[in-house]
């Protein structure tokens, strides 16, 4: 029977799906490095959303436990923490299997293996077999694993019950040490896949690495893994110069970081001495550097993070300054007026006590001239700008070259500019500075801000030609915050 024409000839539709915007960068995540033996080089870092979650994993007396419980314990709690891992001596290479499900861990299932096998390689050498496995009797996958440990040479085998997988550990150390992934073997019943071991179903395979002597090189190799500032809980305490190495490297990557250092030297009290760690970070403009003078505990600066990072910057109101904010578990600091007066003169932060009481943290400062909220805000608001630029750029068939293709840039930054005001970063003010397009010093910026970029007709040819939109400038007004006051009380008799 005949269908007749497609309505297609006539009236034809399709429907294209936009592409889907780009996200923005996370500017709430500290990552704790540290070197406890919990996890490997090869993983990096590992996120934890909760306290329990790093209870799961480290001791309570490991400084990454630590540090973290100062996290967590603060008011509003953080979301995301990492922990990474400094490898402070040679690390071992690893195969991590894949998780096993509830159905998989039943151990009938595993009672029935009597002749069980698989191949595996070490260190770089051809893989061999492991044979004569027999779980007909195992009442738990640690048995399990106890039987096949035995059975490997190439080195340790566990069954990590939190994440329901089994871990295969080479018993050497360093660059060289490896772990290959599972293959069929020989002979024998293949349980290759059953124990998540294969290409296809393990997590991954990780070799070694040699000892990294300082902690600077752990940084670099976990920069990219999406954590914003950093602090140190290790069971050394670092030197100036790691500090310092740190820091610079912080200040000169592309990708936007903070670093934080806890400090118990007692030269710091001193207004004589400049050669302690924030005297020098101070003297060296380190503006993404923060330093916390604590007597009592290693990992205070944890804590201040954690209530720094519980900024949402898409509300309302919703930015704070550091500030009188407290510190959960971290005990004040009792100091004299000049020791207070010293550690602000080198930018040094303290939580200290008051006499009526109360204790706060003071200046929420940087090593650098700027407050740590100045730098975390605009950290937020020109990646704000950025993405929302990529994706105007990413989304649209195309920003025409022309007088209103620029406006149309304008107008998203504006959007980014607009919320800036709304969470309290920026604010209206007199603009105190050299101005471009027609603000002047001494102009009122009635928003908060003001955006300029200059006519598409006044660029170069040769500008042209490369598609390079006309420079936008922005002008913005910071909030601020208060952190001092004066009262005059004029009295009549």
């Amino acid at each position: 029977m005949a269908e007749g024409l497609p309505v297609s000839r006539v009236v034809d539709v399709d429907v294209n799906f936009a592409p889907v915007a780009a996200p923005a960068a996370a500017f709430d995540t500290l990552l704790i490095l540290g070197d406890s033996d919990v996890l490997t080089a090869g993983e990096g870092i590992r996120a934890y959303e909760a306290m329990e979650e790093v209870a799961a994993d480290f001791t309570s007396t490991s400084p990454e436990f630590l540090a973290a419980n100062l996290y967590f314990a603060q008011t509003p709690q953080p979301n995301t923490l990492f922990i990474g891992r400094w490898a402070r001596t040679p690390t071992a290479g690893v195969l991590i299997g894949g998780p096993l499900s509830g159905a998989e861990q039943v151990m009938t299932s595993w009672n029935t293996i009597t002749t069980g096998a698989f191949k595996i390689g070490v260190n770089g050498v051809a893989p061999v077999d492991v044979t004569g496995l027999n779980f007909g009797g195992d009442t738990n996958l640690n048995a399990v694993a106890a039987k096949i440990d035995t059975a490997w040479a190439g080195g340790t085998v566990e069954w990590d019950a939190i994440r329901d997988r089994f871990v295969f550990t080479s018993s050497t150390t360093g660059p060289t040490s490896a772990v290959s992934y599972m293959t069929a073997p020989t002979a024998g019943q293949d349980i290759s896949a059953k124990l998540k071991g294969t290409q296809l179903t393990a997590e991954r395979s990780s070799g070694g690495v040699a000892a990294e002597a300082n902690p600077i090189d752990a940084v670099i190799r976990v920069d990219g893994l999406g954590w914003y500032a950093l602090t140190v809980a290790a069971s050394v305490v670092l030197t100036d110069p790691q500090h310092m190495a740190i820091g610079a490297y912080i200040e000169s990557t592309n990708e936007k970081h903070l670093y934080g250092i806890t400090t118990s030297a007692a030269t710091i009290l001193d207004p004589a001495n400049s050669a302690d760690i924030a005297s020098q970070l101070s003297l060296g403009d380190y503006t993404r550097t923060m330093v916390q003078y604590c007597n009592t505990n290693l990992y205070a600066i944890a804590s201040i993070f954690g209530r720094a990072f519980s900024t949402n910057f898409e509300g309302s109101n919703t930015t704070i300054t550091l500030k009188f904010k407290r510190e959960p578990l971290v005990l004040p600091e009792f100091l004299t007026t000049t020791q207070a007066n010293t550690l602000m003169a080198k930018r040094c932060n303290v939580y200290i006590g008051y006499n009526n009481d109360t204790s706060i943290y003071q200046e929420g400062v940087m090593s650098g001239p700027a407050y740590f909220d100045e730098i975390h805000g605009l950290d937020w608001l020109a990646n704000r700008i950025q993405n929302d630029l990529w994706n105007l750029l990413y989304q649209s068939p195309k920003v025409p070259q022309t007088d209103s293709g620029i406006h149309g840039m304008l107008t998203r930054c504006e959007s980014s500019l607009s919320q800036g005001v709304t969470n309290g970063l920026i604010a209206p003010g007199v603009w105190n500075a050299p101005g471009f397009g027609i603000l002047y010093d001494g102009a009122y910026l009635e928003k908060g801000w003001y955006s300029y970029a200059d006519s598409v007709d006044n660029q170069s040819q040769a500008i042209r030609e490369q598609r390079i939109a006309p420079l936008i400038q922005i002008a913005v007004k910071m909030a601020g915050a208060v952190h001092f006051a004066s009262v005059l009380i004029n009295v009549n008799r």
